[in-house]
């Protein structure tokens, strides 16, 4: 009999992977959500709403979870309520939020005095990703635990990358991060340089998108910022936590990250502007507000 599956956390990202699943593998997913309104679409379509984290994990032997950050997966797996409670030996948790490695690990050791497994899977793409099932989703922990599990990754994740060891795929989601909002300034610097040059936007974006200078951010968020469209595939709170995990990462590494510094700087000045629901590629009204420069002029 296959093992009953459970997905935690149905916000941004989780709604878009927890579809992909349903419609591709199975409807009949244990599903559970802080915000108890969010499972209704999902049971109109075949799932069951568990009561709690704990309820989930009693009936499932694989159990995803998406959620914002740190404390919130914690809260998720060892608070009251919490998937400790319910789970059962040789379950495998795995976790696609982005949160610390350290605790990733101290998550992992927890569970594994329950005899579960786990794995920490963050996942990249944005919520364009999610809901296509173009996810890319770096994995840590056991490989034969990764392949139980890859038919239920496929789903939603078009690249699945084993990396090490637990912990090991939120260490690679934090080098994601750094390579996302770096990319991310330059656009910003690039597109602005253009609108001060008197360029066309759109035809230079054209001309260097399918160069050496091509990205997925160019591709995806500079059309964005060139319409002024502002509605997130990720939020700037969730890029400036990330942002957090990196230098508090970094701290212990005793490395400098002068550049990701600095936009998570920018990104605070945003955040005190009450811009922080706002999408990621915003980092551009930064330095519109520095250069005094704004595109579309």
């Amino acid at each position: 009999m296959p093992e009953q599956i459970g997905f935690i956390g149905l916000g941004i990202m989780g709604r878009g992977m927890a579809a992909n699943l349903m419609q591709k593998l199975t409807p009949g997913i244990w599903v559970w959500n802080r915000t108890a309104s969010r499972t209704e679409e999902f049971a109109a379509q075949g799932a069951t709403a568990a009561a709690s984290p704990a309820a989930l994990a009693a009936e499932c032997g694989i159990i995803l979870l998406c959620v914002s950050d740190t404390p919130d997966v914690e809260q998720v797996i060892l608070g009251p309520g919490g998937v400790l409670e319910g789970i059962q030996p040789g379950a495998l948790v795995i976790d696609h939020s982005t949160i610390s490695p350290r605790a990733t690990r101290e998550i992992a050791a927890r569970l594994a005095e329950k005899g579960a497994h786990f794995l920490d899977a963050p996942v990249s793409g944005g919520s364009e990703g999610a809901a296509r099932g173009t996810l890319s989703i770096m994995v840590g922990g056991d490989p034969a635990h990764l392949e139980r599990v890859r038919p239920v990754l496929e789903t939603y994740g078009k690249t699945i990358t084993h990396v090490g060891p637990v912990g090991s795929g939120q260490m690679v989601k934090l080098v994601n991060q750094i390579l996302v909002v770096v990319n991310e300034l330059a656009v910003c610097e690039g597109l602005l340089f253009a609108q001060a040059g008197g360029l066309d936007l759109e035809q230079t974006l054209a001309a260097v998108s399918g160069g050496a200078a091509g990205s997925w951010m160019l591709a995806n968020r500079g059309p964005q910022m060139i319409r002024r469209d502002w509605r997130p595939g990720f939020t700037i709170d969730l890029q400036q936590k990330d942002l957090r995990l990196v230098l508090e990462a970094a701290d212990e590494l005793g490395l400098p990250l002068l550049a990701t510094g600095m936009v998570f700087h920018l990104y605070r000045a945003l955040q005190r502007q009450g811009l922080g629901s706002e999408g990621n590629h915003a980092l551009v009204k930064a330095l519109e507000q520095l250069s005094g420069i704004q595109l579309g002029d």
